[in-house]
C-alpha cells in the first residue's frame, strides 16, 4: 500500500491497507502503525492525515500498547492534519512510554519550528536535546544543516558533517558537499567538487548538480557556463522538482544573452505563479530588475520594480523609491512623478519624495518658469531643515536651496530672497566656492536692473 500510496495511486493504496487491516481483524499494532506511518508523513504531499489518524488512534487503543513510534506516528499524522497542540500531546505521549526517544523530541521542536524565527530558543532546546540523547539521530543534523546554510555557513558545514556520519550512505551526499562549497563562497571549488560528484555518478549523475554549478559559473562571471549548466540541470531534472526559484535564476542568466529577454520574462512570470511566498514573489522580480539596472537599462528596470507593488501587500518606501528612481534614470519623469506621489502620500514627513519629485519637476520645468518645483523643494527646506544631522539630508537641502536661489533670483527678481538662501546653503558648506561666488554676483547685481548697454 505504501508503494502505491507514493505512487499518487491512493484509491489503490487504501484497498491494501484496509486488505491488510482486515486480515489482522483490526487488533495488530504494527499493521495500524504501518498504515498510519504510510499516510502520517508530515513532510510528503501524499497521504491521508485523518484516515492515519483514525488508524493509529486505534492502534493506542490496543491492550499492552507500549510502542513510542507509534504515538509519535499520530504526532506527525495530527501535524499532517495541521493541529499543532493534538502533535505535541501524542509526541509527549511517546516520551511518556520513552523519556529518551529522539524522534518525538525532535518532532516537538518540527512544530515549534514551523511557528517562525521567534521560537528559536524553544525549537532548539528539543533539538538539542535530541541530539543529546541520541547523537546518532540523523534527522535533527540533516534540518539544521539547512537552517543555517543561508545564515550561518560554519555552522550548517558542521551539521552536514555530522548528518552524513550518522546516515547510511546517500547517493545526494556528494551534492551536499558540493552545495556547502557553494554557500561558503568557495565557488570554484563547487564546480570542481560538482564535476567530481558528476562523473562518479556515471550515466544518470544527480541532477542538482547542474544546478549547483550553474549557480557557482555566475556568480564568478562566467554566464557561458552558468547558461550551459542551467541548460543541462533543465534537460535531466525531473519536472516535478524544478522549483520557482530554478526558473528565476535561469532568467537572469538568460538576460546576459541579447535576444533572450522575452524567454528570461516569461520564466520570472512561470516563477511568480508557481510560487505563493510573497517574499519569494518579489525576490524574482528584484532579480530581474537588479540584472537590467546591471545593463543600465534603467526602464526596463523601473517596469519589474513597479511589479513589485503587484504581488506586495505591504509596499514600503524602497519598493516605491526603487520604481520611481529607475523611472527618473530613463528619463521618464510622469512615470517616476507617479510612484514619488505615491511615496509622499504614504510617507508625508520623509524627504525623499518630495526631493525626487523636486529633482523630476526643475528638469521638466527646466527654466523655472512655470515653478513646478517650488511646492516639493519648499517641503524639502521644510522637513531637511527640522533636523540636518539626519542621513543626506545636508545634501538634499543644498540641491534645494540652490534651486531657490536660482528661482528668487531669475524667475523672481528677487534679490533679497535669493541671498537668504546663498546664506542658508553656506552656514551648511561656508566654504563653498561656487555658492561665495554666487553671494558676491548677487549682492552687486540687482536682477531688476535693467541689463547695462554695451
Amino acid at each position: 500500500g505504501h508503494v502505491e500510496l507514493l505512487e499518487g495511486k491512493k484509491a489503490d493504496a487504501k484497498n491494501r491497507f484496509e486488505t491488510a487491516i482486515s486480515l489482522s481483524k483490526g487488533k495488530n499494532v504494527g499493521v495500524l502503525n504501518a498504515v498510519g506511518f504510510a499516510n502520517a508523513n508530515p513532510d510528503s504531499k501524499n497521504g491521508d492525515a485523518a484516515y492515519a489518524i483514525e488508524k493509529l488512534k486505534q492502534a493506542t487503543q490496543i491492550k499492552g500498547m507500549k510502542d513510542p513510534e507509534v504515538w509519535t506516528n499520530l504526532g506527525d499524522a495530527y501535524r499532517k492534519f495541521a493541529d499543532g497542540s493534538n502533535a505535541v500531546q501524542a509526541y509527549n505521549s511517546a516520551l511518556a512510554i520513552n523519556p529518551n526517544y529522539a524522534r518525538a523530541i525532535y518532532r516537538i521542536g518540527n512544530v515549534y519550528q514551523t511557528q517562525g524565527f521567534a521560537q528559536e530558543d524553544l525549537f532548539m532546546k528539543y533539538y538539542n536535546d535530541a541530539m543529546a540523547k541520541d547523537p546518532a539521530y540523523a534527522p535533527v543534523y540533516a534540518n539544521l544543516f539547512s537552517y543555517y546554510y543561508d545564515n550561518n555557513v560554519t555552522r550548517s558545514a558542521e551539521f552536514l558533517d555530522k548528518w552524513l556520519k550518522n546516515s547510511d550512505d546517500d547517493p545526494k551526499a556528494c551534492s551536499y558537499r558540493a552545495s556547502m562549497k557553494y554557500a561558503q563562497g568557495l565557488f570554484n571549488d563547487a564546480i570542481k567538487k560538482a564535476d567530481e560528484c558528476i562523473a562518479e555518478g556515471g550515466q544518470t549523475p544527480y541532477p542538482n548538480l547542474f544546478g549547483i554549478k550553474a549557480l557557482a559559473y555566475n556568480r564568478i562571471g562566467d554566464s557561458a557556463n552558468a547558461k550551459a549548466s542551467y541548460d543541462e540541470y533543465f534537460k535531466r531534472q525531473n519536472p516535478d522538482k524544478i522549483m520557482a526559484g530554478d526558473y528565476a535564476g535561469y532568467a537572469t542568466i538568460l538576460l546576459k544573452f541579447p535576444g533572450k529577454e522575452a524567454e528570461a520574462a516569461a520564466l520570472v512570470d512561470k516563477a511568480i505563479a508557481m510560487d505563493t511566498d510573497e517574499n519569494n514573489r518579489v525576490s524574482y522580480i528584484k532579480s530581474m530588475a537588479r540584472a537590467y539596472e546591471e545593463q543600465k537599462d534603467y526602464n526596463e528596470a523601473a517596469k519589474w520594480y513597479s511589479k513589485v507593488m503587484n504581488v506586495k501587500k505591504n509596499v514600503s518606501n524602497v519598493d516605491l523609491f526603487n520604481a520611481g528612481y529607475n523611472y527618473y534614470l530613463a528619463n521618464q519623469l510622469d512615470s517616476s512623478n507617479v510612484y514619488f506621489t505615491k511615496y509622499t502620500e504614504k510617507y508625508p514627513e520623509d524627504i525623499m519624495g518630495y526631493y525626487m519629485l523636486g529633482n523630476a519637476n526643475a528638469v521638466i520645468d527646466s527654466t523655472g518658469e512655470k515653478g513646478l518645483a517650488v511646492p516639493y523643494y519648499t517641503k524639502v527646506v521644510e522637513i531637511g531643515e527640522k533636523d540636518t544631522t539626519k542621513p543626506n539630508v545636508k545634501t538634499r537641502l543644498l540641491n534645494a536651496y540652490r534651486f531657490f536661489i536660482g528661482y528668487h533670483y531669475n524667475n523672481q527678481k528677487n534679490r533679497e530672497a535669493a541671498l537668504v538662501y546663498v546664506d542658508k546653503a553656506l552656514a551648511l558648506e561656508p566654504t563653498d566656492e561656487q555658492l561665495l561666488a554666487n553671494k558676491d554676483f548677487i549682492t552687486k547685481n540687482d536682477p531688476k536692473a535693467p541689463p547695462k548697454r554695451g
